[in-house]
């Protein structure tokens, strides 16, 4: 053992406390990097050397530069970072979706929907005062019109939704192209055992944080390595990396496989998202997606969206809002109309029913046309009823199948309909029904038309049921078939003098008008779009619409709290283990100081020595 290599003993110190003063140094610079981890100097001493009477140390080394992470606790990060963005992203918007729904402050569609029948009221008071008549048309119009605006407030929303899904596809590809980046440079640093590439593990960590935000999703990094000789906190991964999303490759290693978004198959153009294989045929993968920020859009939005048509999903929250108040719209249409029509006219045409063809089931072109009965009611001038005709309709009723089964079959049916024996004055003896089909338009109209025009008479449809009158609009006060086309029939707000209170044709009678009234009050059935059927009043049914916007968004907000509760809880775990601490650091760096300094003077001693030993020489 000689001075020369004592010296060398004192370098390898040197050395070593300068390694470690940058390690510190490069922590404490990166103090307030959120995903920064703290990095350690790993320091061992060198091989000693055999001698007699012993081992003779030959200094220290640094075996490695280990980052303290915990694979465990950062996965339970990663997991309630998914709940908490979902959460957070959920509430926002089911808030904005309660303020579409101002009831609680004495404005909104429940003020509405008791101003309109306040009206109605008034006017079975007055049924022909041209005050009360202008007064509901407006009411009616201004139900109407919020109605309308409400729910196509929620499908703005929808839509933007549907925007921003496509932004946040583009910025989950993004990820997933950088982290297969990340996993090409860090096999190239790490391809000798002893190197680690921590910063860019760090960098790699940041983008699945990020991208745990976005979406639900697993990741397998090779067998688990724990080294608790290091720090008892230490367990990281191997090379191998590979990450799914809902059950499909999305980064293999240093490969990546974009995920496709595209909105061709439908013309509402709302997206759905796919997997492309390599040999281009698409999976998809739109009600596979769960979780983070996505997984909220796609609930909120709905996932199911039908090829080749302009529907929009069948499921997503915002689209049952949607779809139970175009069931309270159809419904609110329909009954008003069913009453309306029992006010005798002296004529009438129904709406232009689409998609209904002449042989058409009746009961499986809405699900509002129920089985049973209604009665066709001709008055004269003087308001005396003088014939009724009861029209049946059953699960293979037609419109106009050319027999005498259809609906203008019966009501065209020669039948002594009064039971007096005499042919000559029954309904269809005074009107007659038609059916005109246009089959390029694919639209369908019913007819009654007075055959003696110029003497008095009218027609009523008394529904017992079947909605028929309602549904095809016979007789319509509003127009419309659901949230998006309800309004005031036109021909009723240009000339509100023509609005009628009456059943019969008597001057007085507010039969219909006191109906009408009566109509807020009765249990209806509310055909909703899952196919249930609720049985409410008209101001029952829309306080059931609020209070699920109510409970949707109160239930979403608890959740939330506990969400954001759990990821501070497991933040702070994960900066307690991996996050820099300043205080110890800065002990470390006085460690190192000191071990620098002590390593300095040996050098120094062992220069004096050599300069000594030189002296003697001379």
């Amino acid at each position: 053992m000689s001075l020369f290599s004592t010296l060398n003993t004192g370098v390898s110190g040197l050395k070593v406390a300068d390694l470690a003063m940058a390690t510190v140094s490069h922590n404490i610079s990166n103090a307030n990097s959120a995903h920064y981890t703290r990095q350690r100097t790993v320091i061992s001493a060198s091989t000693a050397l055999s001698t007699v009477p012993g081992s003779i140390g030959q200094g220290a080394q640094v075996d490695t530069i280990a980052r303290i992470h915990d694979e465990f606790v950062y996965k339970r990060l990663k997991h309630s970072s998914n709940m908490f963005s979902n959460t957070t992203y959920m509430e926002k918007r089911l808030q904005e979706v309660a303020q579409y729904f101002p009831d609680l402050q004495g404005v909104g569609l429940q003020e509405d929907i008791t101003n309109y029948y306040n009206a109605w009221n008034d006017l079975a008071s007055n049924p022909d005062e041209g005050a009360q008549k202008i007064n509901l048309i407006q009411r009616a119009d201004t139900l109407a019109t919020n109605l309308k605006d409400t729910r196509n407030q929620i499908r703005s929303l929808q839509n933007s939704i549907n925007d921003e899904l496509k932004t946040n596809i583009d910025e989950l590809n993004r990820i997933g192209e950088q982290i297969a980046k990340l996993n090409s440079e860090i096999g190239r640093v790490e391809s000798a055992d002893i190197s680690r590439a921590n910063d860019l593990r760090d960098q790699r960590d940041k983008m699945e944080l990020t991208l745990s935000e976005l979406v639900e999703f697993s990741v397998f990094k090779g067998v688990m390595v724990t080294e608790n000789v290091i720090d008892p906190a230490l367990t990281d991964q191997g090379k191998d990396y590979h990450l799914n999303i809902a059950g499909f490759s999305f980064v293999d290693g240093a490969n990546f496989h974009p995920i496709v978004i595209d909105n061709s198959k439908n013309e509402s153009s709302y997206y759905s998202i796919y997997h492309e294989q390599q040999d281009g045929r698409r999976v998809e993968m739109t009600d596979k997606l769960m979780g983070g920020k996505i997984g909220a859009m796609l609930d909120l939005r709905g996932r199911n969206v039908n090829d080749g048509n302009s529907s929009y999903p069948k499921d997503g929250i915002l689209q049952g809002y949607i779809d139970d108040l175009d069931t309270f719209a159809k419904t609110l249409i329909v009954q008003t109309n069913n009453i309306y029509a029992t006010s005798a006219q002296e004529s009438m045409t129904s709406s232009s029913m689409h998609g209904l063809r002449p042989d058409s089931t009746l009961v499986d072109y809405d699900s509002s046309l129920q089985q049973g009965s209604f009665d066709v009611i001709v008055y004269d001038a003087n308001g005396n009823e003088v014939a009724r005709k009861n029209i049946n309709i059953n699960m293979l009723t037609k419109m106009d199948d050319g027999t005498s089964d259809g609906i203008v079959g019966q009501i065209n049916r020669n039948s002594d309909d009064n039971g007096d024996n005499d042919s000559t004055n029954d309904v269809d003896d005074y009107f007659f029904a038609t059916f005109l089909y246009d089959n390029k338009s694919n639209d369908g109209q019913l007819s009654l038309t007075p055959k003696l025009p110029n003497e008095g008479y009218s027609v009523a449809i008394e529904d017992k049921g079947t909605n028929f009158s309602g549904v095809v609009g016979m007789s319509r006060f509003f127009d419309g078939y659901d949230g998006n086309t309800i309004g005031v029939n036109t021909s009723l707000k240009q000339d509100p003098a023509s609005l009628q209170g009456f059943s019969a044709p008597i001057s007085g009678n507010n039969t219909m008008a006191n109906d009408m009234v009566q109509m807020q009050y009765n249990k209806l059935s509310f055909y909703r779009a899952n196919g249930s059927v609720s049985s409410e009043s008209i101001e029952g049914y829309y306080r059931f619409i609020t209070a699920n916007v109510a409970t949707d968004t109160e239930s979403v907000g608890q959740k939330n709290g506990t969400n954001q509760a759990l990821f501070n809880t497991v933040y702070s775990e994960f900066q307690s283990i991996s996050g820099v601490n300043i205080d110890e650091e800065l002990v470390d760096l006085m460690k190192f100081q000191t071990a620098y300094s002590a390593n300095a003077k040996v050098i120094t001693t062992i220069d004096q020595m050599l300069d000594a030993l030189l002296g003697i020489k001379r």
